[in-house]
């Protein structure tokens, strides 16, 4: 789910507790938490509605229904209203800045993967997977695991390792 980046100071100060989408089907789901770079969500209910009230467009962050309406235009599918609430930091930024690295353990595939990112820091994840001979949406599956133990972080195109990656691929020299 995407977030208007303007949104996130009024999401973290709980001034902004709803977002519309118009989905075929929801990317989220009532009682799970997205992890963003700017923060961990709480998604604490999600329905489809009909209308939309003013009041619920200014908890959105819109000035009127209007604002509201033509943000989600031309796009398909039922318009879903989603409660939500800023619940904290990222705990992987804190991770991949650690060098404490006891507990990790890589399958080889995966410590294939994490030496490839290091030598190859910056590449798009297209020709990284590519170089591995794999579908991409896969690849970055893989990534995102990595991402989650705090071995990587993304950047504006690629991936690198973090200090925390680098702090592990130390301990199998």
């Amino acid at each position: 789910m995407l977030i208007r980046v303007a949104d996130w100071e009024r999401i973290r100060s709980g001034e902004i507790t709803l977002q519309f989408r118009r989905w075929k089907r929801p990317t989220v789901r009532a009682g799970g938490r997205l992890r963003t770079s700017q923060g961990v969500l709480s998604i604490d209910e999600i329905e489809v509605v009909s209308r939309v009230t003013r009041a619920e467009a200014m908890a959105a962050g819109f000035p009127s229904v209007a604002a509201l309406k033509s943000s989600v235009e031309g796009r398909q599918g039922s318009l879903y209203r989603i409660r939500l609430r800023f619940v904290g930091e990222d705990p992987r930024v804190e991770l991949r800045s650690s060098s404490d690295v006891d507990g990790v353990e890589l399958k080889e595939d995966a410590l294939a993967l994490l030496r490839l990112i290091a030598a190859n820091p910056g590449v798009r994840a297209a020709d990284l997977a590519a170089s591995m001979d794999r579908e991409k949406l896969p690849f970055k599956a893989d990534v995102r695991k990595l991402k989650a133990k705090g071995l990587t972080e993304s950047l504006r195109v690629g991936y690198r390792l973090s200090p925390r990656g680098e702090a592990y691929l130390k301990t199998l020299d």
